[in-house]
């Protein structure tokens, strides 16, 4: 097995175990077991338990952010359901066999005051979602896209935190509720006529 095929099984293992019960409660002989290679090799490949906790939140990030934009490239119609196709995934998400919330909020809860590398990535992570809701913002008729966006991300990470905690089955569709109607207030401040009629936008055609 070459290096490049143990830090793979060793980030596969991490990332079930890690989610499924918490970064502190799995030890590197654990790890090591259920990846298959020797703790020699796990070490070769991450030489701190820091390391691999690293990689494990940004190759999950990446895969996360990756898959929440295929899916909104795949089921929006137009630039005004792409912020709301954002909630459709998360409720896919939220459906999920073995969904227990943001790993990158546990994994800040479990590590942020004592580890700047997790709270860096933790943070990166969330910055770059907001980056990607302001995009998809930006591209609609609506006043403040950045300030909306931030109420999104906010929407966003309630929802996830309502489905994880209160095993709330509504809380991706409650919460795009809520972001239609954000978006369409929005876009009633800019006087485009953007209204939000169930899951689809359409301009107005009443004029001032």
């Amino acid at each position: 097995m070459d290096l490049d095929e143990a830090r793979t099984r060793i980030l596969d293992a991490a990332e079930k175990l890690f989610y499924d019960r918490g970064i502190q409660a799995v030890g590197m002989d654990e790890l090591r077991t259920a990846a298959g290679v020797s703790l020699k090799r796990l070490y070769q490949c991450f030489p701190a338990k820091h390391d691999l906790v690293e990689a494990y939140l940004r190759r999950r990030d990446t895969r996360w952010r990756a898959a929440l934009a295929e899916y909104v490239d795949a089921h929006a119609d137009g630039p005004a359901d792409r912020p709301l196709a954002v909630f459709d995934w998360l409720g896919e998400r939220f459906a999920e066999d073995g969904f227990r919330g943001c790993a990158f909020g546990h994994a800040y809860g479990e590590l942020g005051a004592t580890s700047d590398r997790v709270g860096r990535v933790a943070r990166e992570h969330k910055e770059a979602l907001l980056g990607y809701v302001v995009s998809l913002v930006r591209a609609v008729p609506v006043g403040e896209p950045e300030s909306l966006a931030r109420q999104l991300v906010l929407l966003i990470d309630g929802a996830i935190a309502g489905a994880a905690l209160m095993s709330e089955p509504g809380a991706a569709r409650q919460a795009r509720t809520a972001a239609a109607a954000l978006m369409a207030a929005a876009g009633s401040a800019t006087g485009t006529g953007v209204v939000c009629n169930g899951t689809r936008w359409h301009k107005s055609s009443k004029t001032d």
